[in-house]
């Protein structure tokens, strides 16, 4: 069997066994075992099914671009007639692969399971005979072992209904496929659909087993511990992705880059197209992670440059990581690294960005000695110290041809922790987590103070230190707050139960904005705050905290809307945010609310504090910086090349820890 299905960009599952007659017609129930790289689980699953005390039904394997032994592993299962094996090249999401079984499916009821759950002996017999017994419904469903040892007498509490769980007539109905949405959600991608047909009936007696292990499906997609770039790497997603999880926010990359890049161009520019371009195209290796406002890079390829990805293993579900869903960025392979950069001979590595990084970064570093490296650090120092890193880190920040950091404030602290860093050696500054220009250009809209009399304050992220008492106090001098990110919100609910008893006209809950709305949303809004806390540094670096050196992600956020930046005033204190506030005069620095009320309600001054920030927000993209950045690494480039250059970078020595009790040989 081969069909071409659902996407043209994919092709059709191709049949490894052909179709058998049973000799006697089509079976009753076809059984739809949809699979991706699950060789480990996939026997016990068979094995399950052919334990049946009920004969007659078939099986459609469909393997959505395994790459491990799954082919090898299923080989004896084969000679059974009653199996059939459907293989896609790779893998095209959940949605198709049902709908492959589902077409190749002949019984006139279907069955679904999973090669990593368990039928019990008597299930599909329980399920048939509990849908007979109810000729109106649609689909019968049976109880469920989950979790190792619990069970659950129908849906389990807190999920959806399982696939494994279910019987329902044939139908001509389909699965949501990729190209529409991803989504752990099964109600949003079938079950809800088939209600619509009639009415589904509980079996009441468990007779399968929903399989937990950390590789399913939807941990795979669930942030924290999954999202959409965990999910995106492990099932090797190139396209853009229509992304919506139950544990965190809807994603419409298709809607926000296309096959373009960003909104409104049909083609990512070129050097021709813009003034000041190269003065010579580049081969960068992006390596690592890129953190928040993945798109920025695509200011470096509308320079002129090839852009290469070479990305960590194991992302957090919000470190945006390659594949990228834009752009042209050809992905490197994680096996195989050294060959590739063999292969391509780029001009530099450029290495970032976050904490989870570092140990694929400096692998990186120790192996390409002949390559320039530049090392980008937006944050962690202390989060290194605590995970162990920190000898990884340091040899990063004293080895690396080339080192940007974050912020002045955090080049300060590294030259205080790190006494020897090479003299001589380019630096840089500049904020890792800036947007692009695309996100800047739509106009700003009417005040809401400007129709309700009252000032409207907004928070996009975690109201860090924003107690709900102080919420009251706002509310008590007609100052809102609007709390945006439904994901966020799900993290502070406690929070918002507080806070709402104390101020229940005055604060707002707003589901996540995406990029290309910052403006339209946010320029609604008087002033928006920043991470509000009390410094403890005194004005010694030494003292400095991750709140003191850091700009914040919602900095850029704020500028682009023309947003005055609310913070509690530190002065004395080193405090980064601070002071590029007071540089570009940009902030509003409050001593207490009182003192933070008198500001908000003075008009003349808050119109003019907007219009400010709006005169000066280009700072905050990184088109406005990618030119600098290129004329950086060429200054790296020139040091690199410089017949008289200290000799290949060589890794400091790591002391070796000796457990206790036991001498070293």
């Amino acid at each position: 069997m081969s069909s071409e299905l659902s996407s043209p960009a994919l092709r059709g599952p191709q049949s490894v066994q052909p179709a058998r007659s049973s000799g006697s017609g089509a079976p009753r129930v076809s059984v739809v075992m949809p699979t991706f790289e699950q060789a480990a689980f996939i026997g016990r699953a068979l094995d399950s099914l052919r334990a049946q005390d009920y004969p007659d039904w078939e099986a459609v394997i469909v393997d959505d671009g395994s790459q491990d032994a799954t082919c090898a592993t299923l080989a004896p299962w084969l000679s059974d007639a009653r199996v059939r094996y459907l293989r896609f090249e790779r893998n095209g999401g959940l949605g198709r692969a049902i709908n492959a079984g589902l077409d190749a499916a002949r019984g006139e009821l279907v069955a679904y399971l999973p090669s990593d759950d368990v039928f019990y002996r008597d299930h599909l017999a329980q399920l048939v005979a509990c849908l007979e017994r109810a000729p109106d419904a649609v689909l019968a469903y049976a109880g469920v072992r989950h979790h190792y040892n619990r069970t659950a007498p129908g849906v389990i509490p807190g999920a959806c209904l399982q696939p494994v769980q279910c019987l329902h007539r044939r139908t001509a109905l389909r699965w949501r496929e990729r190209a529409e949405i991803e989504s752990d959600d099964l109600d949003r991608l079938f079950w809800s659909a088939l209600r619509e047909a009639g009415p589904f009936v509980a079996l009441g007696a468990v007779t399968c087993e929903w399989v937990d292990h950390p590789g399913q499906r939807h941990k795979r997609m669930r942030e924290p511990s999954g999202g959409i770039n965990p999910f995106r790497q492990y099932y090797r997603v190139t396209e853009p992705l229509r992304f919506h999880s139950t544990m965190g926010n809807a994603i419409d990359e298709a809607r926000l880059y296309g096959e373009a890049g960003a909104p409104g161009e049909a083609e990512p520019r070129r050097a021709a197209a813009l003034p000041g371009a190269a003065r010579r195209s580049l081969k960068i290796v992006l390596c690592g992670e890129l953190a928040y406002n993945a798109d920025r890079v695509l200011a470096l390829e509308a320079l002129g440059h090839t852009l290469y990805g070479l990305w960590m293993g194991e992302p957090y579900w919000y470190n945006t990581v390659g594949p990228l869903p834009f752009g042209r960025v050809e992905d490197l392979p994680r096996q195989g690294w050294r060959e590739a950069l063999a292969r391509i001979e780029p001009d530099l590595i450029y290495a970032q960005l976050n904490w989870q990084a570092v140990p694929f970064a400096h692998e990186v570093l120790l192996h390409t000695p002949d390559i320039p490296f530049v090392w980008h650090f937006k944050e962690g120092p202390f989060i290194c110290l605590e995970k162990g890193t920190w000898p990884l880190l340091a040899d990063l920040m004293r080895l690396a041809d080339g080192c940007i950091y974050s912020t002045p404030e955090m080049r300060e602290w590294f030259a205080g922790a790190l006494p020897g860093l090479p003299a001589g050696r380019p630096e840089h500054v500049l904020d890792g987590d800036l947007p692009r220009r695309a996100w800047f250009g739509q106009a700003r809209s009417p005040l809401l103070s400007a129709a309700t009399g009252q000032v409207h304050t907004v928070v996009p992220g975690r109201p860090i230190g924003l107690h709900p008492p102080t919420v009251a106090e706002l509310a008590r001098r007609g100052i809102h707050l609007h709390f945006y990110g439904d994901f966020t919100q799900g993290q502070w609910l406690e929070w918002i139960a507080k806070a709402r008893a104390l101020a229940p006209e005055h604060l707002h809950l707003h589901a996540n904005v995406d990029q290309d709305r910052w403006v339209e949303e946010f320029s609604r809004y008087d002033a928006g705050w920043l991470h509000v806390f009390h410094s403890k540094n005194g004005g010694e670096i030494r003292r400095a905290d991750w709140d003191d050196l850091n700009y914040p992600a919602r900095t850029a956020t704020l500028a682009a809307a023309g947003l005055p930046m609310i913070q509690l005033d530190n002065r004395g204190a080193i405090v980064a945010a601070q002071a590029l506030a007071e540089e570009l005069g940009i902030g509003l620095f409050f001593e207490d609310i009182d003192d933070l009320a008198r500001q908000l309600h003075d008009g003349a001054r808050m119109a003019a504090l907007r219009e400010r920030v709006w005169q000066v927000r280009e700072r905050f993209c990184f088109d406005t910086h990618a030119p600098g950045l290129v004329d950086y690494f060429e200054r790296v480039l020139a040091r690199f090349n410089d017949p008289g250059r200290a000799p290949a970078r060589m890794p400091a020595p790591v002391p070796v820890r000796v457990p206790p009790g036991r001498r070293p040989r």
